[in-house]
């Protein structure tokens, strides 16, 4: 397995670690819920070097991006940042990304980590543009600091900024603890908060400068175990799990980051016909009414009838609950319509309920 240049870092702190996307990365340090709860409270430090980098730039740069994004990447100026999707010609979702915008032709794509080499190979078959691209994923640390208190802690450390000023999806090019770094306003956990990509030679300067603080006020470094409950919890889906090339936007609640109108991209024709014809499937949430835990791949039951399965499912700390998503093939069902779903072959009552869950 891959490992990502803290990974010395994690062993220090005792970290208990998982595989994920060919990654050994931190599942957990302390426990999931001190976690993840520190981040809804305080603040939490997050090594998210295993996600993929990629530069497209030059001479129809602009051109690919928008050829290959279901959002419209024309809309975007310097230091924007895009969360959008890449479909298949039959509009079937090869990824969801973040795209940055540095300058005109200049672009950095964030994708994810199980995904890069199919993400690159994707990019490189498409670019009949003339642009140029590379993956600098193996050069790239990525570290997030999470939390209502992540303006405070990452301020005297950027002495020439306030980085309360920088907007939500938005970035600059700065220092950090003296190193350089993108700051960008986004995140996975519905917090405020930062992801800072420095060269992967400098990440653990960044993280041992954060560190101290992040404990001092109470925080937590956090694994992946905290990162999904937190991504959760805020509605968001992880792609391989809650969605797949065989699976649309529309089916999976992302209709609102297609924009189709006046511009086009791979899969748009696919995906209006989808569209004008009705989608089979939609993405729900649900709230389990007893202490069970629904999971990846157990069947959702309505009056007796099985309409299709969780996709992701887990405690949630801040509810005190179980939640999670499935995919459904019902096109009546709506918020607080009862549901059950099949644990070990007993039946479990859930509830349909409004996402994000907090």
């Amino acid at each position: 397995m891959k490992r990502t240049p803290l990974y010395q870092v994690h062993e220090t702190l005792n970290a208990k670690f998982t595989e994920f996307g060919g990654w050994e990365m931190p599942l957990q340090y302390s426990s999931i819920v001190k976690e993840h709860l520190a981040v809804r409270s305080t603040v939490g430090l997050f090594d998210l070097s295993h996600m993929g980098e990629f530069e497209v730039h030059g001479q129809g740069a602009n051109e690919l991006v928008q050829k290959l994004s279901t959002n419209d990447v024309g809309r975007l100026t310097d230091g924007r940042v895009l969360y959008t999707l890449f479909c298949n010609e039959t509009g079937g979702l090869v990824d969801d990304l973040l795209i940055y915008r540095h300058a005109d032709n200049h672009y950095m794509l964030v994708v994810n980590a199980a995904n890069i080499k199919k993400d690159f190979a994707w990019v490189e078959t498409h670019n009949d543009t003339g642009a140029e691209i590379k993956d600098v994923s193996g050069n790239t640390a990525l570290i997030a600091l999470q939390g209502p208190k992540a303006i405070d802690i990452l301020n005297p450390f950027v002495p020439e900024r306030d980085v309360s000023e920088i907007s939500f999806f938005r970035f600059v090019v700065d220092e950090v603890a003296g190193i350089p770094t993108t700051i960008s306003r986004t995140g996975y956990t519905g917090e405020t908060g930062f992801e800072l990509y420095v060269n992967a030679n400098r990440a653990e300067g960044l993280w041992n400068a954060l560190y101290p603080i992040v404990i001092e006020a109470d925080g937590q470094p956090v694994g992946l175990g905290a990162r999904d409950t937190l991504r959760l919890e805020a509605g968001l889906r992880l792609y391989g799990v809650d969605m797949n090339d065989d699976t649309n936007p529309y089916e999976v609640g992302l209709s609102k980051f297609v924009k189709s109108k006046g511009r086009q991209f791979i899969g748009k024709g696919a995906l209006l016909t989808q569209k004008k014809k009705g989608i089979a499937k939609q993405m729900i949430g649900f709230q389990m009414l007893d202490r069970a835990v629904a999971r990846t791949g157990y069947a959702v039951y309505q009056e007796g009838e099985h309409i299709g399965s969780v996709t992701s499912g887990a405690p949630s700390p801040s509810l005190k609950c179980s939640i999670g998503f499935a995919l459904v093939t019902s096109q009546t069902i709506s918020e607080d319509d009862k549901i059950d779903i099949e644990i070990r072959s007993r039946m479990h009552p859930a509830k349909i309920v409004k996402v994000p869950f907090i």
